[in-house]
């Protein structure tokens, strides 16, 4: 399956994917929300940055997940410390997902910038960061010409 992903433009979370500084993102909820049990290892996720939600500029495979039951807060901060030198969460995000109930970790492999396509970003409703597509060519609008 495919998904789309928007990653903090902020934090410059896709160029620490990008250049390996990281090989790990996270989702966090006091609930359960998506991606919690929809990615799979073997899926691919296309990302997108918060600076400019409607196009794709790079992919990556999932290699692992890890979907948390529910954590005390001091099992989230644990989590979290545990796998910190594959997430490399500055302060602001650590804060933003340290003490939530449910986790969700996804290290990623093979991960490369791509030509650049649009996709509609009407997808993304509210605060969802999060996709599934199915098959990313159901929401590719256009390709990019350089």
């Amino acid at each position: 399956m495919d998904h789309l992903v928007c990653l903090d433009a902020g934090v410059k979370e896709l160029e620490s994917l990008l250049n390996g500084q990281k090989s790990m993102i996270l989702r966090g909820a006091d609930t359960i929300e998506v991606p919690y049990g929809s990615v799979k290892q073997g899926d691919i996720l296309y990302f997108i940055t918060s600076s400019c939600k409607n196009e794709v500029t790079a992919r990556g495979v999932v290699t692992c997940v890890y979907n948390s039951g529910k954590l005390s807060v001091e099992e989230s901060y644990e989590t979290i410390i545990r796998n910190q030198d594959k997430l490399q969460l500055p302060d602001r995000q650590f804060e933003s997902f340290a003490g939530r109930r449910y986790l969700v970790l996804i290290g990623l492999d093979s991960i490369e910038g791509i030509d650049p396509f649009r996709i509609d970003q009407t997808i993304f409703t509210g605060s969802d960061d999060w996709y599934p597509v199915g098959n990313i060519n159901r929401v590719n609008m256009t390709r990019l010409t350089a």
